[in-house]
């Protein structure tokens, strides 16, 4: 068959010595560079979009993913001042992200919890 390997989607060519994420400087404008995602798709990229654009340090966060058969996307961050680099604000962001994925979890097992207590007498009641 002439498709290409479902796995190349997601897995790093170790061979190659592929990274996950790899940087560039950019030289035209200040304060600003290139990340390079492997293995990614618009799902992180507009993730991280959102949340670097809620940091007042954040002047310009932006993505492309250059075509759906390509497995990666180059993601743009400038910030406001020369005291913050582009690395700092991504690091920052995907800590933020973590954070309220856990509060996330932690908030809808303590749903779960509560519906179960809730409901138990009910169902033993049968």
């Amino acid at each position: 068959m002439n498709a290409p390997e479902r796995s190349n989607a997601f897995l790093l060519d170790e061979d190659i010595g592929e990274k996950k994420v790899t940087y560039s400087t950019d030289t035209k404008v200040s304060n600003a560079g290139t990340f390079r995602f492997n293995k990614e798709d618009h799902t992180i990229a507009n993730i991280l979009r959102m949340q670097l654009l809620r940091d007042p340090m954040v002047r310009f966060a932006g993505y492309i993913h250059p075509h759906p058969l390509l497995h990666y996307f180059n993601f743009k961050i400038q910030t406001n001042s020369s005291n913050v680099a582009p690395q700092e604000v991504l690091s920052s962001a995907i800590e933020d992200l973590s954070n309220e994925t856990d509060h996330l979890i932690s908030a809808f097992t303590e749903g779960i919890d509560d519906w179960k207590k809730e409901n138990e007498t009910g169902v033993m009641g049968l």
